[in-house]
């Protein structure tokens, strides 16, 4: 289990597939020094769902401006993006 100072955050990513999604999401991330560390993303007929796991070890941004950035690209592409600190997603969605 990662210690509660984890530098790691959670992308969520929902709604109508189309081309780009992923590239456009990826290259705010990676201006902002985020790293991908993992990724999984499905279709339901034409609905997009992705989940990334980041690691903002690296990133020149805080969380909120981080979130605003990707917010925006989401809102651009029309799809909802979600950015939560991986404890903060760990606790809301405990089993």
């Amino acid at each position: 289990m990662e210690s509660p100072s984890t530098n790691r955050a959670v992308v969520v990513v929902i709604g109508k597939d189309r081309i780009g999604i992923v590239a456009g999401l990826s290259e705010v991330l990676a201006a902002c020094g985020a790293n991908i560390l993992d990724i999984q993303q499905t279709l339901f007929q034409d609905l997009f769902v992705m989940s990334m796991l980041v690691d903002l070890a690296q990133a020149d941004q805080p969380l909120p401006a981080l979130r605003e950035r990707l917010q925006e690209r989401g809102n651009s592409l029309g799809v909802r993006v979600i950015l939560q600190h991986e404890n903060v997603f760990r606790y809301m969605h405990r089993v």
